[in-house]
């Protein structure tokens, strides 16, 4: 078997890919509606079509990755992500690239499945620190993605961010191949096709309500539908899902209180982490005149940058505290950082540096957040149970993520004045937006102090005595 370290090597590599997928866009974003002739309400799908992938193939990809082998739906993934790409690539008009985008999207699930097949093929001793670095690349590659699509964007045309992505894809494909050994452990029973198909609608439901609300009306019926259909779907889903052999989600062990309390945790977490993605680039981009920072996209990128760079760095030094007290003080580190990074931007958010200071904090936050979420979540669910298990906390920071995108919005857009023709976000704009952030921080710590201290043996192996 290849080295463990050549292993945790290429899954960190495969987690960075997927994560730079969320930033792939950003450099061209305000321009696609010119870039594809189309209006900003239809390129708005170019975010929102990742967004809805990655929610719904990830916990489904845990699933078939317990079940087929994890290894396996880890390059199915890739292979999408390599597909959306070309697709993209070669797409003048906006219905490529939409289609290529969701395709692109489907990867995320690359991470909760890499977690897994760590504690599948590593030494016990490494299991800890290995996990942190994987699941920071769920912060450092869209970090330091950014800067790289910015400089691609001001170089060369949009199409190239494409190409990159799929050569990107193919050089992780062929480095898993080669490097990662194939799953063992399989979860037997039949793949439950109802419960993935419930799971995909009420998701795309409730999703599009929250990130589509603030365009199409919170009280549109569109939004009412999709946020009163979708939780309608997902209810009887849960319903159904209780009632059959082989489920899609062991929602029993879902609702363990480590498990529950943990995904709980995640959504606050992934909120006040994507409260930050909004609201510091705005800020650092918006001309002088208009109380911004007046960087470009480039600079305002380098300032974000360090905060991936503090989560990697942070990695090893997670793994070693989770094995000497636990994952839950991580957690609770995590959310505390996050409260010290929105508490001073409060206090002060008038230099770039405040900023700066504000960011790596919030590096630190997610480090040391993300480290420990999966570790508890692990630690509380058989090893059969892994890949879906993380699965869902991935989904549940997603849902985090994209309301804190869809409030934080809402909140710029209503907090403004005109300037030129334009709506230009006003200081109390940002000092909302960091409240916000500071509340979910507050909400992440509360509920993480909540958690379970030590696991019950009994809980994952019930077989026990």
């Amino acid at each position: 078997m290849p080295r463990q370290g050549a292993i945790v090597a290429v899954l960190a590599v495969a987690g960075l890919a997927s994560s730079f997928m969320f930033t792939l866009v950003v450099p061209i974003q305000s321009k696609l509606p010119e870039l594809l002739n189309a209006s900003r309400e239809d390129t708005a799908w170019v975010v929102t079509a990742t967004l809805l992938a990655a929610a719904v193939f990830t916990p489904i990809a845990g699933r078939l990755g317990d079940m087929y082998g994890k290894r396996r739906i880890v390059l199915v993934l890739l292979g999408l992500l390599v597909l959306g790409s070309v697709v993209a690539a070669v797409s003048t008009g906006i219905v490529g690239v939409i289609v290529g985008r969701a395709l692109q999207g489907a990867v995320t699930g690359v991470v909760p499945l890499g977690i897994s097949i760590l504690r599948d093929v590593l030494h016990e001793d490494r299991v800890d620190a290995a996990i942190a670095l994987m699941s920071a690349t769920l912060g450092v590659g869209g970090a330091v993605g950014m800067p790289v699509s910015a400089l691609i964007t001001e170089t060369s045309d949009w199409h190239v961010l494409f190409w990159m992505s799929a050569g990107l894809g193919v050089v992780v494909f062929v480095l898993v191949v080669l490097i990662v050994p194939p799953s063992v452990l399989r979860t037997p029973g039949r793949f439950d096709v109802v419960g993935a198909v419930g799971l995909a609608i009420g998701l795309t439901g409730a999703l599009l309500a929250v990130s589509r609300g603030n365009e199409w009306g919170w009280t549109s019926p569109a939004t009412l539908a999709c946020g009163v259909g979708g939780i309608a779907v997902l209810l009887v889903w849960g319903w159904f899902e209780l009632r059959i052999t082989d489920p899609l989600l062991d929602l029993r062990v879902a609702a363990r209180p480590a498990v529950l309390l943990t995904n709980l945790a995640s959504v606050a977490i992934g909120f006040s982490l994507f409260a930050s993605n909004v609201s510091y680039p705005q800020m650092l981009e918006l001309p002088v005149s208009t109380g911004g920072f007046g960087l470009t996209l480039l600079q305002a990128s380098l300032i974000i940058m360090p905060a991936g760079l503090v989560m990697m760095v942070l990695s090893p030094f997670s793994g070693r505290l989770a094995r000497s007290v636990g994952p839950r003080l991580l957690l609770v580190l995590g959310a505390i950082a996050l409260i010290l990074a929105y508490g001073f931007s409060l206090l002060w958010a008038s230099e770039v540096w405040h900023l700066l200071v504000a960011n790596l904090l919030i590096g630190v936050g997610i480090g040391f957040g993300y480290a420990g979420m999966p570790m508890l979540i692990m630690r509380s669910v058989p090893p059969t149970e892994t890949g879906a298990s993380n699965g869902l906390n991935a989904l549940f920071r997603s849902l985090g993520t994209s309301t804190a995108a869809a409030l934080v919005g809402a909140v710029l857009a209503t907090f403004s004045v005109e300037r030129g023709g334009v709506a230009v976000p006003t200081p109390t704009a940002f000092q909302v937006s960091f409240g916000l952030g500071l509340g979910a921080a507050v909400i992440a710590l509360a509920v993480a102090v909540c958690i379970p201290g030590r696991r019950d043996p009994h809980e994952i192996h019930p077989s026990l005595p």
